[in-house]
């Protein structure tokens, strides 16, 4: 079988009409939550970097740098939206695959559907299209992809991306398979650079790359027709395992997006059971810092492949600390963005009690479990078992829970007024007439 033909003709082909309601739904979850992590993260030092090398680079303003009032051409402006929506590492996540999808793909299609006029229900069904080719693609090479190195949202993404813009753009089938081919050959990603300004300009690239490589085949740019699956395309020289039934069964019938998880934690996701289970200590108990002797938490061995940062010296690093995560959920009850600020990662009080904390691996332990217990300074000890941790499937955050996630994101850079127009717009997003109407609204002060 040909999988990168049957994909590109399965995005052509679909109707929107055809995407089952609760799947919509989802689908306008993940934008809102998607805005909310771009426009929170707009003012980081991240991005006045990214900008302030790149903007005067910039070709026609056409489109908006979520939560500021520059703008910069399309190429630029998917760039930017990719890193600010990853950088506080508070965006979604597919826990099948670890994947953050939305990232890439509306980082793309914002940017085009604010050159290029399109409709809310346009712009939707080539999210959901482009999450869906992202994550199946992930899903054909994922775990051992991973496992050598590379970062998934970054390899898999430039997928979603393309095969999204592609949609909107209106490319025929021979067309979708070069996008999809030139994207291949752009996949790149690694996990080395986790804990730096690297991270989020992964899914910033694959924004940026996927436009390109659906902009070229627009022109009939060629690649090669199986740029997926061929003995030296993406899956087999990114990964020692690939399997192809991934991306093709049940394909129109199932949906990636409706495995879309929300972080209630603005830190690598696996550390979210032992954040989980130590603020329900804390509360529980009412525990202090300083009359704790020491805590140890029983974790799944990804947990301190990702996370095990001991001494992490910036805010970037303490999302990947395990040591620095659980001392802040014991001291502040939160693992929020304010909790991963280069301040509180040297905070003495912090980093005293980052020291009495352990982190085992134990066979047979979920990624998304972990057994907390704390050795109280009076000999008592306090435990938590957390099988399924906040924001997971099991336990999904609500809608009303991402809307405050959002009003807290936005805070001090949107007026009261300007969010609540932005979450409606974000909410109504199928059924608007301009779907760059929501990149126009999150600038402040407009």
């Amino acid at each position: 079988m040909e999988i990168t033909r049957t994909l590109a003709r399965f995005v052509v082909e679909h109707k929107s009409l055809d995407v089952p309601q609760p799947v919509r739904h989802e689908a306008a979850r993940s934008f809102l939550n998607w805005v909310g992590c771009a426009v929170g993260a707009s003012r980081h030092e991240t991005v006045e970097c990214a900008l302030a090398a790149l903007a005067e680079f910039s070709g026609p303003a056409e489109a908006t740098v979520l939560g500021r009032r520059e703008r910069l051409d399309i190429m630029q402006a998917a760039l930017m939206n990719g890193i600010t929506s990853h950088t506080f590492d508070f965006d979604d996540t597919h826990l099948k695959t670890v994947i953050h999808p939305s990232g890439p793909v509306a980082s793309a299609i914002l940017a085009l559907g604010e050159r290029q006029r399109v409709s809310g229900e346009a712009f939707l069904h080539a999210f959901i299209l482009g999450v869906e080719v992202e994550c199946r693609i992930g899903n054909s090479v994922y775990p051992q992809h991973y496992d050598v190195g590379w970062h998934i949202t970054g390899t898999a993404g430039v997928f979603g991306a393309a095969a999204a813009a592609g949609k909107l753009l209106g490319l025929n089938e021979q067309q979708m398979v070069w996008a999809l081919g030139v994207a291949a050959t752009q996949s790149s990603g690694l996990r080395e650079m986790f804990g730096t300004m690297c991270k989020p300009f992964h899914p910033g690239n694959a924004a940026r790359n996927g436009l390109l490589a659906a902009l070229l085949a627009q022109q009939n740019f060629t690649s090669s027709n199986q740029g997926i699956e061929a003995k030296r395309g993406f899956a087999h020289v990114l990964s020692t395992a690939f399997k192809p039934e991934e991306i093709t069964e049940r394909l129109g019938e199932t949906w990636e997006i409706s495995l879309n998880t929300y972080k209630p934690f603005a830190c690598g996701i696996v550390i979210h059971p032992i954040i989980d289970a130590c603020i329900q200590l804390r509360n529980e108990h009412g525990l202090n810092a300083e009359d704790i002797e020491s805590i140890e938490a029983k974790v799944h061995p990804l947990v301190l492949e990702l996370t095990g940062k001991k001494t992490p010296r910036v805010g970037l690093e303490g999302k990947f600390s395990v040591y620095h995560s659980a001392a802040v959920a014991i001291i502040h009850g939160a693992g929020g963005e304010a909790e991963y600020s280069d301040q509180c990662v040297s905070d003495p009080r912090v980093t005293a009690l980052r020291d009495r904390v352990t982190a085992v691996v134990e066979n047979g332990m979920h990624e998304d479990q972990t057994r907390v217990a704390i050795k109280l300074k009076n000999g008592k000890t306090v435990e938590k078992f957390v099988e399924h941790a906040i924001g997971s499937l099991a336990r999904p955050m609500s809608d009303a829970d991402l809307e405050r996630k959002f009003r807290g994101l936005t805070k001090g850079i949107l007026s009261d007024a300007e969010c609540d127009r932005l979450i409606t717009l974000c909410w109504e997003i199928g059924t608007l007439k301009d779907a760059g109407e929501v990149a126009r609204a999150s600038m402040p002060g407009r």
